[in-house]
């Protein structure tokens, strides 16, 4: 299945070329809006932007030698996080982008196993590297972001390194400038942080980067009048292609969460037009609008009767007064937003259309590392809130060996597709044949090419009688309950181990249990078995008998989740 362009985009080379156009097109407007320690706001113009990426890529070169170098960044989201990763990858060599919410035992072997020869990373890390320096023999240069002077020769500062680079170029050394690039060489090394297993190195390209972000572009409209706040983490591909290199492409402006107890504070002071988010995150946000309304009875019923009338006003009479309807949920969210992109795990179809009722379109998408990453996204004007989305243009989508029910393996084809694993060639063999990436995720495209996701293939529950349980499907009925916060799905034998058995682990919402319950103690662990397995009953009728869940484990703590809050499923073992 393939698609056509929806918009038109102008055509890049690779990431070199998208920052010359960008800055040429957009050199006065700001790319990004930092924050100062006196709490304001300093803009940074996209022309500024290029220049310390010359600079900085200048001063990498300067250092590391014209051979190819590889270079870790970790670090929160900030302004020097996306030099390092331009001025990396634009002349210097390979960027190697790691999870700041890594152990440090694992820090440390990812850094030998990519084999970084330098590393820039955020003050608060400096202790801990410090530490580690001495067993990694491979790495000449520690580059802190946060100091203003060199420690020693292997200790170095990122603002002593850019403005040696300026000077550098202001002398006429352009080694830096004229770096041949290779559009279809490994410019990027991302670690996933996979939901099944040990992290894989996917190999990415210029190629590869550039023509998922005008494919994304082709698909969903964005322009320089838009603005971003960027919230999940850099490191991730979803955030660091469609919510940095995207909007750099197309002029919009950057600014940075602080931390996730921070995003209303956040989107109040920033006023995006976009968001690029996670479920849980959009469903967090859903919910509090509808917890502030249920402290209120009569501002819950003008928030259901709202919803009511401009959905009648907007699709029957195509009349549009929802953000004028809802403008104190707009205003909470900076009174600008306009569009949530959400990505990364499947999203309750209800809130999407919860936002657009309230003026806010939410399009959900698909898309892993490997096809760097987006596959499929919904349109502006094309979309259905139960979907993915159609795939990109460009790219070709199938479902092969589906069921009688349709529901296949998804596989992938296109320039987005990766170069494969660094130095796993039996990992690559497993998932790149002729061409095609086999995902692992298994769904189903209906007639239009909308594509519907299931589930993961690794977690695919079997019966006995040869019915197939996709454990995702049956967490979202149970993740619709207030009383359940999250859970987790898997099948067991039942005690005559003639069949088996779907039996899920359930984080409960104390919180809403306590309101139900009408007390302000804690309950007791009795009291929330029983409530939640009330829940579990009245759930199950909604679902055919072997999707059913038998038996129920009440956790106290929350699951391990990846940094785009996928539960790690390898780590959760259900034992009831």
């Amino acid at each position: 299945m393939k698609t056509s362009p929806v918009f038109e985009v102008r055509t890049i080379k690779n990431l070199r070329d998208m920052i010359e156009q960008s800055s040429k097109l957009f050199a006065n407007k700001d790319a990004f809006r930092v924050k100062t320690k006196d709490n304001s706001y300093r803009g940074i113009t996209f022309a500024e932007f290029k220049n310390d990426i010359d600079a900085f890529g200048t001063a990498l070169l300067d250092l590391l030698g014209t051979e190819k170098g590889f270079v870790a960044v970790i670090g929160e989201n900030r302004y020097e996080w996306c030099v390092t990763y331009l001025a990396t990858i634009n002349g210097v060599g390979v960027v190697i982008p790691l999870d700041k919410e890594l152990p440090l035992p694992e820090l440390e072997n990812l850094l030998k196993q990519s084999n970084a020869n330098a590393i820039v990373y955020s003050g608060k890390f400096h202790d801990a590297i410090k530490e580690m320096s001495s067993r990694l023999s491979n790495i000449k240069y520690f580059i802190n972001m946060n100091t203003n002077e060199h420690e020693d020769d292997k200790f170095l500062s990122f603002w002593v390194l850019l403005e040696k680079g300026k000077k550098l170029l202001e002398s006429g050394k352009k080694d830096y400038l004229n770096a041949p690039i290779d559009e279809n060489a490994m410019s990027a090394m991302i670690f996933t942080s996979g939901t099944t297993g040990q992290a894989k190195a996917v190999m990415l390209s210029h190629k590869n980067i550039c023509s998922n972000m005008m494919a994304v572009s082709a698909s969903v409209y964005m322009d320089s009048t838009d603005s971003v706040l960027s919230i999940l983490p850099l490191h991730h591909t979803y955030e660091c292609t469609a919510g940095f290199l995207t909007m750099i492409y197309n002029g919009a402006t950057i600014t940075f969460n602080e931390g996730l107890k921070y995003i209303g504070k956040n989107l109040k002071e920033a006023q995006p037009t976009i968001l690029i988010l996670v479920p849980l995150i959009l469903e967090s946000m859903y919910n509090k609008i509808w917890e502030q309304a249920s402290k209120d009875k009569s501002l819950k019923f003008k928030l259901k009767a709202g919803l009511f009338i401009s959905n009648l006003l907007y699709k029957v009479f195509k009349i549009d007064i929802r953000r004028k309807l809802f403008k104190s949920v707009i205003d909470n969210v900076g009174g600008k937003l306009r569009l949530v992109i959400s990505g990364a795990a499947a999203l309750d179809p209800e809130v999407a259309k919860g936002f657009e009722a309230m003026g806010i379109k939410v399009l959900q998408g698909y898309g892993l590392t490997e096809a760097s990453p987006i596959v499929a996204v919904n349109r502006d004007k094309s979309y259905r809130h139960d979907s993915v989305g159609l795939p990109l243009p460009g790219l070709d989508v199938e479902i092969i060996n589906p069921d009688k029910e349709g529901f296949g393996e998804i596989i992938v084809k296109g320039d987005s597709v990766m170069l494969g694993y660094y130095n796993n060639d039996d990992a690559t063999k497993a998932v790149l044949k002729d061409g095609w990436l086999y995902t692992g995720d298994l769904g189903r495209m209906d007639e239009k090419g909308f594509i519907y996701i299931t589930g993961r293939k690794k977690n695919i529950i079997v019966t006995k009688t040869g019915k197939n349980i996709f454990p995702e499907e049956v967490e979202a009925y149970l993740n619709k309950s207030p009383y359940i916060k999250e859970s987790l799905v898997s099948g067991r034998e039942n005690d005559k181990n003639d069949e088996t058995i779907v039996v899920a682990q359930i984080v409960p919402d104390m919180d809403a249990i306590k309101a139900k319950l009408k007390t302000d103690t804690v309950p007791s662990p009795e009291e929330v078995y029983k409530l939640i397995k009330a829940e579990i009953r009245a759930i199950n009728k909604n679902m055919p008998v072997y999707k059913r869940v038998v038996d129920i484990t009440i956790r106290e703590n929350e699951f391990a989740k990846t940094s785009s809050k996928k539960i790690k499923r390898y780590l959760e073992k259900t034992n009831v």
